[in-house]
């Protein structure tokens, strides 16, 4: 008979002992991380095929290279027209821009709406684009609708991916992407397809630095919002109470 194992809790008062709680460190399955807590880009691309049925189809990672120049910083690449997985896909983005956030800070849910050719099925659309064909890129219609691309310079990002295409497995993809300022293997860029929902949080302990580009220039109709009260920065109750009623 064996013996059972002593509480390593003993020690401490009943009261504490109740309001305890211990982290479950035990390893997820991919998928179930992917959707849930979330897991670093590197792993998320070394895993696709493994990921494949948790993969958001037509979401894109491929890896961005930083070579540190001793004594003066770095310096990367993003791709070149005639090669890497954008000359794949075909995706000559139209606009480039960047924007930086603070830490702590957050940004979307944000969404672009996807072009369906008149008297299409929407559903059928998409099985037809991402399910019977999906590497014939030639039929993605990016002149029509807005794709991003999107890496980062400085800090940590954790990006979470949400399908809310008609007719789609309504996936989530939550990863953390690293800027060039942290060189490893999360130094990625993402292709996020219209329809897609996308949130960025700065985790990282310095301002994140984005650099992005659309498959279209920016057309501000096209800038659907999903759960994006996280970005406004209410006013404290008094100084509310102040504009409504007067002084306090």
């Amino acid at each position: 008979m064996s013996e059972s194992k002593p509480n390593p809790w003993s020690g401490l008062r009943d009261d504490a002992r109740t309001q305890l709680e211990t982290r479950d460190y035990s390893m997820l399955d991919p998928g179930s991380q992917l959707s849930g807590p979330g897991m670093p880009a590197g792993q998320v691309l070394d895993k696709k095929d493994e990921l494949k049925d948790h993969w958001i189809p037509g979401v894109e990672f491929f890896r961005r290279r930083v070579f540190q120049q001793n004594g003066r910083g770095y310096f990367s690449e993003l791709t070149r027209l005639n090669e890497g997985k954008l000359d794949e896909l075909g995706l000559a983005p139209q606009q480039w821009a960047s924007a930086l956030m603070h830490r702590d800070s957050s940004k979307g849910f944000h969404i672009h709406p996807p072009h369906i050719p008149e008297g299409v099925d929407a559903a059928e659309w998409f099985q037809d684009l991402y399910v019977k064909s999906p590497e014939d890129y030639s039929k993605r219609p990016y002149d029509k609708e807005q794709w991003d691309v999107m890496f980062f310079l400085t800090g940590i990002c954790e990006m979470i991916l949400v399908d809310e295409r008609e007719g789609m497995p309504r996936r989530v993809m939550r990863f953390t992407i690293a800027g060039d300022s942290r060189p490893g293997p999360d130094n990625m860029a993402v292709v996020i397809p219209p329809g897609v929902g996308h949130a960025l949080r700065d985790i990282g302990n310095e301002d994140l630095i984005m650099v992005y580009g659309t498959s279209t220039t920016f057309n501000p109709a096209w800038e659907g919002r999903v759960a994006s009260d996280v970005e406004k920065a209410p006013l404290p109750g008094d100084w509310e109470r102040y504009l409504e009623d007067g002084p306090v």
